[in-house]
């Protein structure tokens, strides 16, 4: 696959073009809330295969499509519950992702032949303009090889992707920084299948106790981001419970640390220890380390409690197999 891929600024001009490219079945990066998309029209399986192919994606790994409102997405659902309505109405548009039953609209490529559809509405202002101006749903994973690191800022989509795709629109850092809380409503106990930005406690508020998905059943996967290895820089990652400063000494590392070792040598990024500031840098700093040619890079691992649940997520799947 060897495309000229475009990069430009996300002014009008650009999101026109971008949203020309789309209708003709090409391949467009662009910024959400929470990191940057992939997309395709997601009611063209030729146009949604080109992501898969441009990523490596493995072809059971299911898209996230998204729309500007519950309209549409109701119209790509085959069923639409309460509990749908309830969770649309507090978080969307959002990060928040929710598994449904599909309608036909909805090619196989799009669900990894499974028989559920997964629906976001986008809180970006990008993305929100991409998906009116093209008149469609968009299917859209992460702009990143597969299993590799999340692109959060326009610049690690191009190190990734370019070449391989259309074009990239440059909407700046992205806020959120990791992927959407995703949820299966499709059966009669609502199920986390990944956690986000949006703690599980705000969405049992509203709808009651979630099941924690357990894919040991195998079959088609529900939803992305459900692979054991994933978000994975190049470099191996260590995730540590707590910064042991003598096993820093004398290593080519870099380190993500809640606060300053003053380990001569070793690379160190201080991140704010609460869940959305760390959430929002986690992916930039991987990628800055994972640039430098070290030998590893050392994470510590936030608290084991509920707010943090996401975060440790993340990081447990980036140093899988480390």
């Amino acid at each position: 696959m060897n495309h000229l891929t475009h990069y430009w600024t996300a002014d009008d001009a650009a999101i026109a073009r971008a949203a020309a490219i789309l209708r003709a079945g090409g391949l467009v990066a662009f910024p959400t809330e929470t990191v940057y998309g992939l997309g395709a029209n997601a009611l063209d399986p030729t146009a949604v295969a080109g992501i898969y192919q441009a990523k490596g994606r493995p072809s059971n790994n299911p898209l996230i499509v998204h729309v500007n409102d519950d309209v549409s997405a109701r119209s790509l659902a085959a069923a639409w519950p309460a509990s749908a309505a309830a969770l649309t109405a507090a978080f969307w548009p959002g990060p928040l992702t929710l598994v449904l039953p599909r309608s036909e609209r909805v090619p196989d490529i799009v669900t990894g032949g499974g028989p559920t559809v997964a629906l976001r509405s986008p809180a970006h202002p990008v993305a929100r303009a991409l998906i009116e101006v093209a008149g469609m749903p968009i299917a859209a994973p992460s702009a990143n090889r597969s299993s590799e690191l999340s692109p959060t800022r326009a610049e690690h989509v191009r190190a990734g992707l370019d070449g391989r795709i259309d074009a990239i629109l440059d909407g700046g850092p992205t806020t959120a920084g990791i992927e959407s809380t995703v949820v299966d409503l499709s059966g009669i106990v609502p199920r986390l299948l990944r956690p986000g930005p949006i703690p599980l406690a705000m969405l049992e508020a509203l709808v009651g106790p979630f099941a924690m998905f357990d894919h040991s059943s195998g079959g088609p996967l529900p939803s992305p981001g459900m692979l054991e290895r994933h978000y994975s820089p190049h470099t191996p990652l260590l995730c540590l419970e707590s910064i042991d400063v003598e096993m820093l000494m004398g290593r080519n590392i870099g380190a993500i640390v809640p606060a300053p070792t003053g380990v001569s040598g070793v690379i160190e990024r201080v991140i704010i220890p609460t869940p959305e500031a760390y959430a929002e840098r986690l992916y930039d700093l991987l990628h800055e380390l994972d640039g430098l040619g070290l030998d590893g890079i050392v994470a510590w691992m936030p608290p084991d409690r509920p707010e943090w649940l996401a975060l440790r997520d993340r990081l447990r799947r980036a140093s899988f197999g480390s």
